[in-house]
């Protein structure tokens, strides 16, 4: 068992949840708020790189800690290029490739930048987990239609994969055992098929499947080349318009699924409307995933902030519950999940990769 701690470091795009764990104990946590005002001084999301870095160095000096006595460090991973499922230290490649967004800017680019910086100044390693930009597809998934354009492998690959590991856990069968569809319920919607542990597809949860709290999925391509050559829109006001802007807050004003269920129950139609419909498309998703694994799924899991909603998960699972047996997780420990992955390189139960060995 380890004697020192773990800083765990998952950024955001309005804070940066922060954990100090000691081997599998959460000893603390905190999430620490950004505001607007304050974000706004930045053009890009890795010139927030010292402001955010010195926050979370301030955070461990207020609540008695120092960097000496960590262990490791590690951040939630980023878009960097297609990478398989694992732990990854952090490289001068890897620093290089989420400086310059090598597949786009995302607060979780901070991720890594911020764990290798705070690891190098006591020299001990820094490590992310299972970014978003993890790939495992088949390379029938990869074909979008357009030669030009490849469907990319983009998701809530962290969350999506810990869930299927206690789900695994719960019916006490390996993960390699089992076909899965999950559903990562939160700002942005990841629709997953594991076959065997695999996520062999998902939709890219900036671009396309359902609209979400505040994203808008996808969209009809010959209205939205109109929109792009209009003139009435700044390519950065159509790209908020389809992330950040988009979806629930949209259309009510609101990414708060709370918000929109008072609203509901206030006697708002039109909330009831457009909560419905995105529980209607993720439903649809669902289905259209388990064609992937040709319906012989094990069970569909519902996770995630947005799955706390009673509401939402009695509507999908309504729908799709045909398919196989609804499990419903709701909340999402990426934290846990984080601290796990650099137990397992530590206990040497797992074997850390290396970014620039293993892009594809």
């Amino acid at each position: 068992m380890s004697k020192g701690y773990v800083l765990v470091i998952n950024p955001g795009s309005t804070s940066t949840k922060v954990a100090l764990f000691k081997n599998n104990e959460n000893i603390i946590q905190e999430n620490l708020s950004h505001s607007s005002e304050e974000l706004a001084k930045y053009d890009r999301i890795a010139d927030q790189f010292t402001y955010r870095k010195d926050i979370i160095v301030k955070w461990l000096n207020d609540n008695g800690y120092k960097v000496e006595e960590l262990i490791a460090v590690v951040g939630r991973g980023g878009l960097l290029s297609p990478i398989p499922s694992g732990v990854y230290t952090v490289t001068d490649k890897m620093i290089e490739d989420l400086q310059v967004g090598v597949q786009g800017e995302h607060a979780s680019n901070l991720g890594g930048l911020i764990a290798r910086s705070i690891a190098d100044t006591v020299n001990i390693s820094s490590y992310i987990v299972d970014p978003v930009s993890v790939d495992e597809f088949d390379d029938i998934a990869r074909v979008s239609g357009m030669p030009e354009i490849k469907r990319k492998s983009l998701l809530h690959a962290l969350n999506v994969k810990a869930i299927a590991y206690s789900v695994a856990n719960d019916m006490k069968k390996d993960v390699e055992d089992l076909n899965l569809v999950i559903a990562h319920l939160g700002g942005g919607i990841s629709v997953v098929p594991l076959r065997k542990g695999k996520m062999v597809d998902a939709n890219n949860a900036n671009e396309m499947g359902p609209f979400s709290p505040e994203r808008v999925g996808g969209l009809p391509v010959g209205d939205i080349a109109k929109m792009c050559f209009s003139g009435k829109y700044t390519f950065k006001e159509l790209k908020q318009k389809l992330r950040g802007k988009g979806g629930l807050v949209a259309y009510l004003g609101t990414n708060d699924a709370r918000e929109v269920l008072k609203m509901i129950e206030n006697g708002d139609k039109n909330a009831k409307l457009i909560f419905e419909a995105m529980a209607y498309q993720i439903a649809k998703e669902i289905g259209s995933m388990a064609t992937v694994i040709n319906g012989k799924v094990d069970a569909v899991v519902l996770t995630g902030g947005v799955a706390y909603s009673k509401y939402l998960t009695d509507y999908i699972t309504d729908m799709v519950g045909f398919i196989a047996p609804v499990i419903v997780k709701p909340g999402e420990d990426e934290m846990k999940a984080l601290n796990e992955g650099v137990l397992r390189i530590i206990n040497n139960v797992d074997i850390v990769k290396i970014y620039e060995n293993e892009v594809k």
